[in-house]
């Protein structure tokens, strides 16, 4: 059988900040050629379309599926596939999925006490943090779906890992225990010192959580940014459609609204609704009309239909009206 680490195995990968090495990772159709590196205390993201390999890509760094070509490297030590182990997985790697599993009719308490390598003092502050320190208790098929996720969560932290993966772990969750999970998880990664790395189709998820973001496409890495980058300058249209809505301007439309230029020349810009601006008087360059008003809470979206084009506004209050005529310019 190939040795699947000759390629890689002496090399000198591990470089003092780096947590975790991705080398050109490839698994099936689903994840190919993907590299990247993760410093120690960083939060990254993934991001991408259903099928994008996010979770392939997230089973591969945490040694649950035999990668095809690359390698995986956590802190100078190669993480190795199922089929060069006898026990997938790697033990300084914690994975958790949206189908996570718990022992039916179990206290609480006895679950987090297997593998325990926590003090007292210390596991009695985990649960604090994880929300669950009333729940000890309780067996497990008296819990909601958001107690379990997280007593889930911290069973994979009673023996801390290095790495934690989190693999779409707000999916099946109603509003109150997402936001609480959201809390939790954010705890963690500022106060226990692991190191994170989430799968979310939800963008507020990832912006306001992570430090870097992996885009995926096809299998393929994108862009890897910062949140502010790759929200405001996506790499494509693509990317600009997985962070929320955007205005497609091309060049004539951008000459019309004035002071917008890019460095690199591309033909097409994506705009965010809430960067552009309404009036009503004929101060900005780019004529138009309301065509609709719709309320979301905090904030209004105006669309506005110009000559050639149709752009959507993000505004604080409704001064407009269907069929008025406005001006669109560009926010400061």
């Amino acid at each position: 059988m190939r040795n699947v680490g000759q390629k890689y195995e002496s090399l000198p990968l591990y470089l003092g900040m780096d947590l975790l090495q991705v080398v050109g990772v490839s698994k099936g159709g689903a994840v190919s050629g993907i590299s990247f590196t993760q410093q120690k205390g960083q939060r990254l993201a993934l991001a991408g379309a259903t099928g994008s390999g996010k979770s392939t890509l997230l089973k591969v760094i945490a040694g649950l599926l035999q990668p095809d070509a690359g390698e995986v490297w956590l802190e100078g030590s190669r993480v190795r596939g199922p089929l060069e182990t006898l026990v997938p997985g790697h033990s300084g790697v914690a994975y958790l999925s949206q189908h996570f599993e718990l022992w039916n009719n179990y206290r609480v308490a006895d679950i987090l006490s297997y593998a325990n390598d926590l003090s007292d003092e210390e596991a009695g502050a985990l649960y604090a943090m994880c929300r669950i320190d009333g729940l000890l208790g309780r067996k497990t098929d008296q819990l909601s779906g958001g107690e379990r996720q997280r007593i889930a969560l911290a069973r994979l932290l009673v023996k801390p890992p290095r790495l934690l993966l989190l693999d779409e772990p707000y999916s099946n969750l109603d509003r109150i225990h997402k936001e609480i999970l959201r809390t939790v998880v954010r705890d963690i990664a500022e106060r226990m010192d692991i190191s994170c790395i989430l799968v979310s189709h939800d963008p507020q998820d990832i912006l306001s959580w992570a430090d870097e973001i992996l885009v995926l496409s096809g299998g393929r890495l994108i862009q890897k940014a910062t949140p502010e980058r790759i929200y405001r300058q996506p790499a494509d249209e693509y990317t600009a459609g997985l962070f929320g809505k955007y205005n497609l301007i091309d060049p004539a439309l951008a000459a019309r609204l004035g002071r917008l230029a890019t460095a690199d020349g591309r033909r097409l810009l994506y705009i965010r609704p809430e960067k552009l601006t309404l009036s009503a008087m004929g101060n900005a360059a780019a004529q138009g009309r309301v065509v609709g008003v719709t309320f979301f809470g905090s904030y209004y979206e105006i669309e506005v239909e110009l000559a050639t084009a149709r752009l959507l506004v993000r505004a604080d209050s409704n001064s407009y009206k269907k069929g008025q005529a406005v001006f669109v310019g560009l926010a400061p």
